[in-house]
Formats: structure tokens, sequence, C-alpha cells
């Protein structure tokens, strides 16, 4: 018996060079995300003339500050902004999973008698939708959540493809066992979701909420669809703003065509400002890959322990 395990975990060991080749690749993969990233630092402290003249560089010929310094121009609107797209993002996450994870658990449930019903149901959405006009009127004229918090909150709790993904992991990974063993105890629905459910489900969750908080960080047209005061205006938001005003001032013939007007579009900072914009979105959100990391190696290793 000895002999035999001895053998298995030779077999599945890797030699030194077959982890030399794992080594490069994931090198050679991970420069192909750090080194674009790399570039765009190095871009939003360069100067238009440099970027003129020698285009995307790792070695600009001039630096400048240009970019973030009329991005800060902004003032109060920035840090309001941040801080709105702060709330939203992570209030929004958690009022998403609590509903999402609910739901999933009921439709996990191989004795509910409705499950298929309620999982056809939230496929159909997936399939057919009303389009942006029937939700606009929905959240303007009946639900009246334009204009408000709310708005980034209420509309988009519940994500079906979410969903079915949460549902698809608690049937794979808690057996149906520990269920009637907890009905057995007199534990009810809410207490086995609490304190069976949500703690062994602790990598769906986070895989989900990180998708979530992304998807809500990065979205710029609810903002500018739905609100018109300045304190409620989210970060994607005011920086598309930004950016648009920039290309119509440089493009418009009429300002251009004047001595003050070509003065002002010297002035005006273009691509440094693109990847300042960048560097401002993309900075807050890569502090939370962190905090999730521990759980994806979590469910790694609870998959290759069931393997």
């Amino acid at each position: 018996m000895a002999r035999e395990v001895r053998h298995v975990n030779k077999l599945m060991q890797l030699s030194k060079g077959w982890n030399a080749v794992f080594v490069i690749i994931l090198f050679f993969m991970a420069s192909l995300v750090l080194i674009p990233m790399l570039l765009i630092v190095v871009i939003s402290f360069s100067s238009e003339i440099s970027i003129a003249t020698k285009g995307y560089s790792f070695f600009p010929t001039e630096w400048s500050l240009d970019g973030y310094k009329y991005l800060f121009k902004t003032g109060d609107q920035l840090l309001d902004s941040y801080k709105v797209t702060i709330f939203y993002s992570v209030t929004g996450t958690l009022m998403s999973l609590a509903c999402m994870t609910m739901y999933a658990y009921v439709i996990a449930q191989k004795k509910f008698r409705f499950s298929k019903f309620f999982t056809w149901f939230l496929f159909f959405t997936m399939l057919f939708g009303g389009g942006l006009v029937p939700s606009y009127i929905l959240n303007v004229r009946y639900l009246r959540i334009n204009n408000t918090i709310w708005i980034f909150l209420l509309p988009w709790l519940v994500n079906a493809y979410h969903t079915i993904i949460l549902r698809t992991f608690i049937r794979s990974t808690i057996p149906d066992t520990l269920f009637e063993a907890a009905r057995i105890d007199g534990a009810g629905h809410f207490r086995i979701y609490v304190s069976i459910v949500l703690p062994l489900f602790k990598t769906g969750i986070a895989t989900v909420g990180l998708f979530s908080m992304v998807a809500r960080w990065n979205d710029w047209f609810v903002g500018m669809l739905y609100i018109r005061n300045p304190k409620l205006i989210p970060l994607q938001t005011l920086l598309h703003k930004l950016q648009n005003t920039i290309d119509f001032l440089k493009q418009n013939a009429a300002i251009a065509g004047t001595p003050d007007g070509v003065a002002l579009l010297r002035t005006l900072p273009d691509e440094n400002l693109r990847m300042a914009c960048t560097i401002m979105v993309i900075l807050p959100i890569l502090f939370a890959y962190p905090f999730f990391q521990r759980y994806f190696v979590q469910g790694l290793t609870v998959g290759s322990i069931k393997g």
C-alpha cells in the first residue's frame, strides 16, 4: 500500500522543467496585464507635446501633471462623486447579494414544488426585456426614483445570470443530507440559510459580489440618464462629461478659429487626461481584489479536495 501511495504522489508531481515552463507562461500572462497598466500610468504623467511627437511611449520627452490638475479643478465635485460611487457600489452590492442569495437558496431546494417555475421565470428575464423606454417610464413616472440615490440601488437588485450561478453553486457544494439534518434538528429555512448556507457559501458570494461591484463601479449611463443633482453625479458620469466637454471644445471650429480659442485649446489636456481619468477609476477598485482573492483561492482548494 505504501508503494502505491508513493507511486501516485510521484505521478502527481511536476518536474523542475515543467515547473519552469509554467512559471514562464504565467509570467508572460501577467505581463500582458501589467504592461498596459504601466503604460497608462506613464501616459497620464506625459505632456501633450510628448504624446503628439512620440505617441504612447514608456519614455516621454516631457513629464506633466496637466491631466491631474485639470481633473482636480472640479474641486468638491470630484470628492462628492467618489462618495456617491463608493456608497452605491458597496451598498448596492450588499443589497443585491442579500436578494440573490435568498432567491438562489429557494430555487436550489429540490423539494420545493415551484422550484422549476421560478427558475424558468428567472431565465425568461435573461431572454426578454422591456428595454430602455419602459424602464425609464417605470423609474421616473411610477417609482419616482430619478434624481435620487435609489435609482442606483433598486432597479438592478437581482441579476438573473448571477442568481443562477449561485443556485448551481449551492446544489453542487452543499449536500442535501446537510439540509435534512438541519430540518431534523428543528431548524427553519431562514435558520438554515443564515447558519449553514451563508458560511459554506462564501466563495460563491465573493465571486458574484466582485462581478456586481465592478459592474456598478463602471456604470456611467444611469447617472447620465437619471441624475441632475450635482451632489449625486457618480464618478464615471463626471469623468465622461469632462471628456465630452474637452472633445467638444477641440472639435468646435468657431471656438478654434479665434486667438483666444486657440490658446484655450493648447492648454486643454487630452490624452493624458483620458489616462488620468482611467487611473482615478481603476485605482480604488483594485483595492477590492485582495479582499476577494482569498475566497477565490479557498474555492479552488475546495474544488481540488472534492475532485
